[in-house]
């Protein structure tokens, strides 16, 4: 009789050994690590037994994001160093290659959110949107933005492992604007938010910064990396990717952010007392803010 479940082992994948309890042959391999000391061993010990590997890669290993809807055929980002991120991804993507040739699918995720994102970058609009009180926004409200949801990744990698679809394909959502997720998930919050635009040089010259990280707009991107959230989504769709409405991830994420306090400290997105500090000086028309408990 055929097994069913699932069996979870776990080891550290740096030990002596790490993957004598897994050692194939596999249907299907999914590679989620980016580190180069990672990636090596995994496809020394179970590239030649495995049917099928997807390499689970990023969007960021491309040379360019001023292209709105390139595609799998841009040209990538050349890894000189192997701590970056992108390049670590690109070395990633050269190996497993080289090992398994076509037997491999590089899955190129796009911004992947969700419910217990640790990042905090799509988490904050919710939980700030959630609260009351004026909301900081970048002016330009045709600010791209392009996502896939943690849960409809993990459906159509279960797909391409079942087909053995192989080649390189970006996994990213539909294109849409930072406008219009505002307005989306102003709606799944149930409030009127009051939102204040305020122009990209304004934002910059009070601390502010883009995309993620302490003090920052999340999602918001420099004109100069606009098309990083403007990837075509055609070979997505055609080897089986489906995506949910936004609502339902806004309602989820949003669901998780009140569980864990829509007012805690994040890494990424603006604290209430740095928001309200920059809107005042902003108002007052006074320059930026060196007091340390302002940023």
């Amino acid at each position: 009789m055929p097994r069913t479940g699932t069996d979870r082992l776990g080891a550290d994948r740096l030990a002596y050994g790490a993957y004598d309890a897994v050692d194939g042959p596999w249907d299907e391999v999914v590679e989620l690590a980016t580190e180069p000391e990672l990636v090596g061993p995994a496809l020394g010990r179970l590239a030649r037994t495995a049917a099928h590997w997807t390499l689970v890669s990023s969007i960021s290993v491309y040379a360019r994001h001023d292209r709105p809807d390139a595609d799998e055929s841009a040209s990538l980002v050349e890894p000189t160093d192997p701590t970056a991120y992108a390049h670590a991804k690109v070395l990633a993507e050269r190996a497993s290659t080289a090992a398994l040739g076509d037997r491999l699918l590089v899955a190129r995720a796009g911004l992947i959110v969700g419910a217990g994102d640790q990042s905090d970058r799509f988490g904050y609009w919710p939980a700030r949107l959630d609260r009351p009180g004026p909301v900081l926004v970048p002016e330009t409200g045709d600010r791209p933005v392009q996502t896939i949801d943690v849960e409809d990744l993990a459906t159509w990698l279960g797909v391409v492992g079942r087909t053995a679809a192989t080649g390189v394909v970006d996994a990213v959502g539909p294109q849409s604007t930072m406008a219009d997720l505002l307005a989306r998930t102003a709606a799944v919050t149930g409030r009127v938010p009051d939102l204040v635009p305020v122009p990209d040089d304004v934002l910059l010259a009070h601390g502010v910064g883009h995309w993620a990280g302490p003090r920052s707009l999340p999602l918001w991107l420099p004109r100069s990396d606009l098309a990083l959230m403007q990837r075509s989504g055609q070979a997505f769709r055609e080897t089986g990717g489906t995506v949910r409405p936004v609502e339902l991830t806004i309602a989820g994420v949003l669901a998780d952010e009140r569980r864990r306090g829509t007012a805690r400290p994040r890494r990424a997105g603006m604290t209430a007392r740095a928001e309200a500090d920059v809107l005042r000086r902003i108002e007052l028309g006074l320059g930026p803010s060196t007091a340390p408990d302002a940023h």
